[in-house]
C-alpha cells in the first residue's frame, strides 16, 4: 500500500507541474484571437507577460517559505487552486486591465508549484528513489509544454478561446479535490519524522541566507535559467527568421526538444538512483549526472553552424535532454542538503533568482540578436552549464545533509533529516 500510494502522490505531482506549464502557455496561442477581439497591442501583451513574471518571481520564494511551514499537502492545494481559479478567470476577461490582473494572479499561484513538489518528494521518498521521483514530478512540466499548443488549438476550435482557459482551469480544481482526498498517513512517509512534526518547525530564513550552499544554489539558477528561457522564448523565432521554417512546420518541430526534456527529467533521476544503488555516495551520484549534463551542453554552439534544420533541432533536443538531467539532480541535491524543513524555501529562493535573471536578460538577448546574431547566445548556452558545474564542485565539495537548527527547537539541535 505504501509503495502504491507514494507513486500515486508523485503521479499527481506530474499532473500538477504539467498543468502549470500548460496553463501559462495557453495565452501565447490564444493571444492571436484576443488581440483581434480586444485590440490589445504588442506593447500591452509584453506588459501582460511581465505581470506574470513579476508575481511568479516573488511567489517562488514566498511560496517555498509558506510550504515549509504548512506542508506540501495544504501548500500545493492552495497553489494549484489559486492558479486554476486565475486561469479560469481568463475566460471571462473583457479588458486589458483584467487580463493584466488575472495574469499576475496566475503567477502568484504557480510560484509555489516546484517548491511544493520538491518538499513532497523529499517527504515520501528515500535517497535512492528521490531523484527518480523528482524527475517524474518535474517531468510533467515538459509534457505540459509539449501538449499545450495542439490542445489549446483544439479547445479553441471547438469551444472558443475562452474554453482554452476555462477547461484546464476546471481540471486544476478537480486536481485539488483529488489531492486533498488522498490519504497522507504518517506510516506511509519516508522521512524519519511523523507528519505532525513536518510542519511548524522550520529553519529561520536569515539562518538559511548565512549558509554558503544556499547562495551557491541561488547563483547557479541565476546563471542558467536565462538559457532555458532563451530556448523556450526564442526557438520559434530563430527557426522562422534564421532557418526560414514556416509557421506550420515550426509547430511540428518545436515539441521535440521538450519531449527530450521530459524523458531526461525521468531518466536523469532514475540514473542517479541506480548509481546510489550501486554504492555511489549521494554526492558522487548527483554530481556524476550533472557532470554528464554539463558535457552534453557543449554541443549547443554548433546549432549556429550546421546547415540542416533537422540537425539543428536535434542539437536543441540534446541541450534540453542535458537540462533535464541537470535540473532533476540539482533540485534533488537541494533536498539532500536541506531536508524537509528548508527544501521548499531554498528551491523557491533559487527559482526567484532564475526568474529575476531571465526578466532582466531577455531584453538584452533581443539586443544581441538584433545587433549581432544568435551565435553569441548559442555559445553562451553551451558554456554556462560547465561553468556552473565547476562552481558546484568547488563551492560545495560534498552534497550531504546539513546540520542546521529549526524554529520551535533547541538552537543547538540538528535538523532532523535523513543521514546520507
Amino acid at each position: 500500500m505504501k509503495r502504491n500510494l507514494r507513486w500515486l502522490i508523485v503521479s499527481l505531482l506530474f499532473v500538477a507541474t504539467g498543468l502549470s506549464f500548460l496553463d501559462r502557455q495557453v495565452l501565447s496561442i490564444a493571444i492571436i484571437k484576443i488581440q483581434q477581439e480586444f485590440h490589445i497591442t504588442d506593447v500591452q501583451y509584453g506588459l501582460i507577460n511581465t505581470s506574470f513574471l513579476i508575481s511568479y518571481a516573488i511567489m517562488f520564494t514566498l511560496g517555498g517559505w509558506l510550504i515549509d511551514r504548512v506542508g506540501g499537502k495544504l501548500g500545493l492545494a492552495i497553489s494549484v487552486g489559486l492558479w486554476s481559479v486565475a486561469n479560469s478567470l481568463h475566460a471571462v476577461m473583457t479588458t486589458f486591465s483584467q487580463l493584466l490582473a488575472f495574469r499576475f494572479l496566475l503567477g502568484m499561484g504557480e510560484g509555489g508549484c516546484f517548491p511544493g513538489a520538491a518538499w513532497t518528494v523529499y517527504r515520501w521518498f528515500d535517497k535512492e528513489e528521490r531523484a527518480l521521483a523528482n524527475g517524474i514530478a518535474i517531468g510533467g512540466s515538459a509534457i505540459g509544454a509539449v501538449i499545450a499548443p495542439p490542445l489549446t488549438i483544439w479547445l479553441s476550435t471547438n469551444y472558443g478561446w475562452r474554453g482554452g482557459f476555462l477547461i484546464p482551469g476546471l481540471i486544476g480544481i478537480v486536481w485539488v479535490i483529488v489531492w486533498l482526498l488522498t490519504p497522507w498517513r504518517k506510516e506511509n512517509l519516508a522521512a524519519e519524522q511523523p507528519l505532525a512534526s513536518s510542519v511548524g518547525k522550520t529553519v529561520p530564513f536569515l539562518d538559511l541566507l548565512k549558509l554558503r550552499p544556499t547562495w551557491v544554489f541561488i547563483l547557479i539558477r541565476f546563471l542558467l535559467d536565462p538559457v532555458f528561457y532563451f530556448m523556450m522564448f526564442w526557438i520559434p523565432k530563430y527557426l522562422s527568421t534564421e532557418r526560414n521554417v514556416s509557421f506550420e512546420a515550426i509547430g511540428k518541430l518545436f515539441w521535440i526538444p521538450f519531449l527530450a526534456l521530459g524523458i531526461a527529467n525521468i531518466l536523469g533521476g532514475w540514473f542517479s538512483g541506480q548509481l546510489i544503488a550501486h554504492q555511489y555516495s549521494v554526492n558522487r551520484a548527483r554530481k556524476t549526472v550533472m557532470g554528464i549534463a554539463a558535457v552534453l551542453t557543449l554541443v549547443t554552439p554548433a546549432i549556429s553552424w550546421v546547415s540542416s534544420v533537422e540537425v539543428a533541432v536535434g542539437l536543441m533536443s540534446v541541450f534540453m535532454f542535458a537540462h533535464g538531467f541537470w535540473i532533476t539532480n540539482y533540485i534533488t541535491s537541494i533536498s539532500d542538503m536541506f531536508g524537509q524543513k528548508a527544501t521548499s524555501t531554498v528551491v523557491g529562493l533559487s527559482g526567484t533568482a532564475g526568474a529575476v535573471s531571465s526578466l532582466l536578460l531577455n531584453p538584452l538577448m533581443g539586443v544581441v540578436i538584433q545587433r549581432y546574431s544568435y551565435t553569441p547566445l548559442w555559445v553562451a548556452s553551451g558554456l554556462l552549464y560547465p561553468l556552473a558545474f565547476i562552481l558546484l564542485i568547488v563551492l560545495i565539495p560534498k552534497i550531504k545533509a546539513l546540520a542546521i537548527s529549526t524554529e520551535q527547537a533547541s538552537v543547538n539541535s540538528p535538523l532532523p533529516i535523513q543521514t546520507q
